[in-house]
């Protein structure tokens, strides 16, 4: 990939970094589900393919892996927490899991291998015919100010569940939907500096907030498909973007009879007004996107979007095997 600006806004822009990650000899990874960024800048990165997750210096220099006995091949989410604690999400098994920086695990929420009865068939997102307890299938987590952690669950469930930061459930909300405070696969998570709760409602192409405490605030629409949002200290909300194909159906807008490309875009915290968008090109064209899936920002306002490539369009034939699956994108 060419390394140029990608002009966002006038305000805001990034350039592409090529060859940025250094994996060592013999490792490889396919998809990657989940990214992740510690107070270090340090790199965390949840794979498919091999099942692990592999850490990076801010530079790309390879730090660790671990987790390869530990997941399944749908690892879904990674979050790094305040403290340095890594946060993993596993729709394969039903599990949220809490480890230290260098892998060793804390806690398990979930009963692995169980998943709770919401009607849902196994394979069909469109057979969830209620909510249920955690979990069935979770997709992402985030950690408030306050250390509470909230959860998006996901495939398999259409709802949120609040925890205190040692791992007891304190609440739940959503239903199956499209109505305020229903989903259609809750996707992502995130909460602001002031508490509220972001719901990446992804296909009902809409972000909806919440009280710390559930109750429905507001919804942002000028999103396409969100899959997983990053609020950063300066007031801004990163969002990653999933492509819309012609064939596929939006509860929002209907029948897709378009391609809506994947792409970035970076909200205003106080008003989810757009203040820049990366990418919306073909997969494969410089600074675009096949599958964003997650994303993390660092401390200087670097990106890196992490992409299910080849789960969502590799396997189909739609993009070559070569097609990334991580790209870092510099802040001007």
């Amino acid at each position: 990939m060419e390394d140029r600006p990608i002009v966002a806004t006038q305000a805001l822009s990034f350039a592409p970094v090529a060859g940025w990650e250094q994996l060592p000899a013999g490792f490889t990874h396919r998809d990657v589900a989940g990214a992740g960024v510690g107070a270090d800048d340090r790199v965390y990165l949840i794979t498919r393919g091999d099942h692990r997750v592999i850490v990076y210096e801010p530079d790309g220099t390879f730090v660790r892996a671990w987790g390869e006995d530990v997941f399944t091949p749908r690892t879904h989410g990674l979050t790094v927490g305040p403290d340095g604690a890594v946060y993993t999400t596993d729709d394969g098994d039903h599990t949220v899991r809490r480890f230290t920086p260098d892998g060793q695990l804390q806690l398990t929420l979930g009963t692995p291998g169980v998943p709770s009865d919401t009607g849902y068939d196994g394979r069909n997102v469109a057979t969830v015919a209620k909510s249920g307890p955690p979990f069935n299938r979770p997709t992402n987590l985030a950690v408030a100010p306050n250390g509470e952690l909230y959860i998006s669950d996901g495939y398999g469930n259409a709802r949120v569940h609040r925890y205190s930061a040692t791992g007891e459930l304190l609440q739940s909300w959503g239903d199956p939907g499209t109505g305020p405070g229903q989903f259609e696969i809750p996707h992502g998570i995130g909460v602001l500096a002031d508490g509220r709760v972001l719901v990446c409602d992804r296909e009902n192409d809409r972000i909806q907030l919440f009280s710390p405490d559930g109750a429905y605030l507001d919804e942002w629409r000028d999103v396409q498909r969100p899959t997983q949002v990053f609020c950063t200290p300066d007031g801004l909300v990163y969002v990653a973007e999933l492509w819309w194909r012609p064939g596929q159906h939006s509860y929002a807008q209907g029948d897709i009879e378009r391609d809506q490309y994947g792409r970035l875009s970076v909200l205003e915290a106080a008003s989810g007004r757009p203040v820049a968008r990366v990418g919306g090109g073909p997969p494969g064209s410089p600074g675009s996107f096949t599958a964003p899936h997650s994303l993390a920002v660092d401390s200087h306002g670097d990106v890196y979007v992490a992409e299910v490539t080849h789960t969502f369009a590799g396997a189909a034939g739609l993009v070559p095997p070569e097609t990334p699956t991580l790209q870092k994108f510099a802040r001007q």
